[in-house]
């Protein structure tokens, strides 16, 4: 194995430990700030941060399970417990957008009166720690599916928390309330597309697809460039979770060569210059290969 055994996610947690603090601090007063106003737009937004504070702690939580020793019966450890999490955010998020939808639709039919001046008031400070959560976690949210399904959940809330402010503003001044579902059917529309690339991406992972960063090809020219090697085939790369990769293969050398020394120059190969951090190699010679199915 090369590289840190600790998890891109990992590595963000306090990150990630401080915007659950005020996402969370925050939440109280945006579901008073709701009800009280009788917005929907606020409730919305109310919401997505409910979402993002059980979004976030799962997360924090799936982090921490990484870094559980290995065991006979989880002989990889809990990495993708940071998928698992990532998975759940984006199924969630889906879900809190076609209801508020639904709720949208609703609401054109009867749009009730909107306490606008507090509507105002609750969503600019929303936004306000909602950028803050952003900027914490863009660095992470390339990292890490983890931290980029937390990065959204705090994104969806910072475009909510915006929607919800231009409704508000277009009440006070015209009084015309149906800005408040049309604004809350615009949000849930932008932010189903960017949370299905997230639950796609989890998928990918789960079903051990090849990380969209590794080059199987390259890898594969960089082993059978190691002078000895003559074949290189049952060629795998997928991740365990994200930024952590896994590659394993057979390679077919020549009889009668060092068997340690040139499985040290293979296993560099495939890991010096690409992005695999645990390597399974299996070394054997063309009339052992000659039994074996290839993929």
């Amino acid at each position: 194995m090369s590289g840190n055994n600790a998890s891109a996610g990992y590595q963000n947690k306090k990150q990630l430990r401080t915007v659950l603090l005020l996402t969370g601090s925050y939440l109280v007063a945006e579901v008073i700030g709701g009800i009280v106003t009788g917005s929907l737009a606020l409730l919305a937004d109310a919401a997505h941060m409910l979402t993002d504070v059980g979004g976030l702690a799962l997360a924090l939580f799936a982090i921490n399970m990484t870094q559980r020793a290995a065991s006979a019966t989880r002989t990889y450890g809990y990495y993708r417990a940071e998928i698992l999490a990532a998975l759940t955010n984006a199924v969630v998020l889906i879900g809190i957008s076609l209801y508020i939808l639904y709720e949208a639709y609703g609401r054109f039919k009867n749009p009730p009166e909107v306490s606008s001046t507090t509507m105002l008031i609750v969503a600019s400070i929303g936004l306000g720690i909602n950028i803050i959560g952003m900027l914490i976690l863009k660095k992470g949210s390339q990292e890490s599916l983890n931290m980029k399904g937390a990065y959204f959940e705090v994104l969806s809330d910072m475009l909510t928390s915006i929607g919800v402010i231009i409704a508000a503003v277009i009440m006070l001044t015209t009084g015309w309330y149906y800005a408040d579902p049309i604004i809350s059917a615009g949000i849930g529309l932008f932010i189903l597309p960017r949370t299905w690339v997230l639950l796609k991406d989890a998928v990918g992972v789960l079903l051990e697809g090849t990380p969209a960063d590794v080059n199987v090809e390259e890898i594969r020219k960089a082993m059978l460039a190691v002078a000895g090697v003559k074949a290189v085939h049952d060629l795998h790369v997928w991740a365990l979770t994200s930024g952590y990769n896994a590659l394993s293969a057979h390679v077919v050398i020549e009889a009668g060569l060092p068997y340690n020394d040139l499985l040290a120059l293979i296993n560099n190969a495939a890991t010096a210059n690409f992005k695999i951090n645990h390597t399974t190699i299996q070394l054997e010679t063309e009339k052992y290969s000659e039994n074996e199915t290839h993929l």
